[in-house]
């Protein structure tokens, strides 16, 4: 099977995020997957204009925590779309089948309730080479392209909004 970087992008057809803010819900589960995501996010972000001052990172323990760590920042500051970062690796339980499901269900009833976007970048991966190929290894990075979504997500708020 041929290798595929999943991040490339055309860099002309992404909005400028000079105005733009943003936050980041990271979760420190699986840190070598979670914290190069991050790294991917915000440098992507700042590539593309965000200015640091408008870019906030705040830190949970796991991935369920995005959910509730995602709408606290929502709610404690302006910002324009929330990113929310995390890695589930599956074990030999069912303990990751119930993460992935709450996660996903709980980021996704804080899109349909703000009037913000909240950008899913949970990984869920069958072993931990998997979570690494995609967090920047031979996959690209999920964390740019989730920085990327976010910025499309806030020009096309904006747009809409004019």
């Amino acid at each position: 099977m041929a290798t595929v970087d999943l991040s490339s992008y055309d860099p002309n057809l992404v909005p400028d995020a000079k105005d733009m803010t943003f936050g980041i819900v990271v979760s420190d589960w699986n840190s070598e997957v979670t914290h190069a995501l991050l790294k991917g996010a915000y440098d992507t972000l700042v590539k593309h204009g965000a200015k640091q001052k408008n870019i906030k990172v705040c830190h949970v323990p796991g991935s369920f925590e995005l959910i509730f760590g995602s709408q606290q920042l929502a709610d404690a500051t302006d910002v324009d779309a929330v990113i929310a970062l995390g890695s589930v690796v599956r074990g030999g339980t069912p303990h990751f089948d119930y993460v992935c499901q709450g996660t996903t269900n709980g980021l996704a009833k804080l899109n349909a309730e703000y009037d913000i976007p909240f950008i899913f970048g949970l990984l869920t991966t069958d072993d931990m080479q998997q979570a690494l190929d995609r967090a920047g290894g031979i996959n690209g990075n999920k964390g740019t392209e989730c920085a990327i979504t976010a910025i499309k997500m806030v020009d096309f708020v904006w747009k809409l909004r004019k």
